[in-house]
């Protein structure tokens, strides 16, 4: 796939205004990530990496039910208390982010584009919120947001990501070595302990912070049984996510065997 045809970043203006005024309904993905620690074996930006993987993977599908897919540039910065006091550690305010991700989605739509799809896998609550409020400021059709919160997709997931111990354990260390292999320290991943803490239990508890849930070098679940071929695995059904979450958005007839 020429990333030229599908990459919004690298088009030309009239490359894209061709695209727009070709006969396929266009829908834009945006990955909503953040800059955050993933253990010492994970980069910063593990969040985008994998929704940005994810809307790629989305491709085909989209295309195959008669939709024209651009992944958009990305939207790196999120809401990011969970993990304050680690270095790398640099999030927006919710409101800060609220506010641009609507002006965002709305010069997509100003652009033309028939549908802005906001895909995320930073998994804190309070930026989770932002999406879904930010979709839901425009009609269903026009702009929606695939995140694996969604008890939908949480259930296709992984028993670790069902368990909630996954902040760059084996369910996002394997997606990592399938998407982008080269950005994981794989020399450290057999020296990882596991960390047996769900953060999903801590935040339910009021714990909001990587250092109180005890992950003290800011990860949870098994990364030492992170492997590539299960990052692909988790990566298809990420990519499901997407395409169904556009393609049932804008009316088309969906089968999610």
């Amino acid at each position: 796939m020429n990333p030229y045809q599908f990459r919004a970043a690298w088009m030309t203006s009239e490359e894209l205004a061709a695209a727009l005024k070709g006969p396929q309904p266009v829908a834009v993905m945006i990955a909503v990530g953040a800059v955050e620690p993933h253990g010492p074996h994970l980069p910063l930006d593990t969040d985008l990496i994998i929704s940005r993987a994810a809307a790629e993977r989305a491709l085909p599908r989209l295309e195959s039910s008669g939709v024209r897919g651009l992944v958009a540039p990305d939207v790196a910065y999120g809401v990011t208390d969970c993990a304050d006091g680690f270095a790398g550690a640099v999030g927006v305010t919710a409101a800060s982010l609220s506010a641009y991700l609507h002006d965002v989605v709305l010069a997509w739509l100003h652009n033309g584009v028939t549908h802005v799809c906001l895909v995320s896998n930073h998994l804190e609550p309070a930026h989770e919120e932002i999406l879904r409020s930010t979709a839901a400021r425009f009609p269903p059709s026009r702009c929606t947001a695939a995140t694996p919160l969604a008890r939908r997709w949480a259930r296709t997931l992984s028993d670790e990501f069902k368990r909630g111990a996954c902040h760059a354990g084996e369910y996002e260390t394997s997606i990592v070595l399938a998407a982008d292999p080269e950005a994981v320290r794989t020399a450290l991943i057999a020296q990882l302990p596991d960390v047996d803490v769900s953060l999903s239990e801590m935040l339910r508890a009021g714990k909001m912070h990587f250092t109180e849930m005890g992950l003290s070098r800011a990860y949870a679940g098994s990364p030492a049984r992170a492997t590539a071929a299960h990052g692909e695995e988790m990566l298809a059904r990420l990519s499901t996510m997407v395409a169904t979450e556009i393609l049932s958005a804008m009316g088309f007839a969906i089968d999610e065997g």
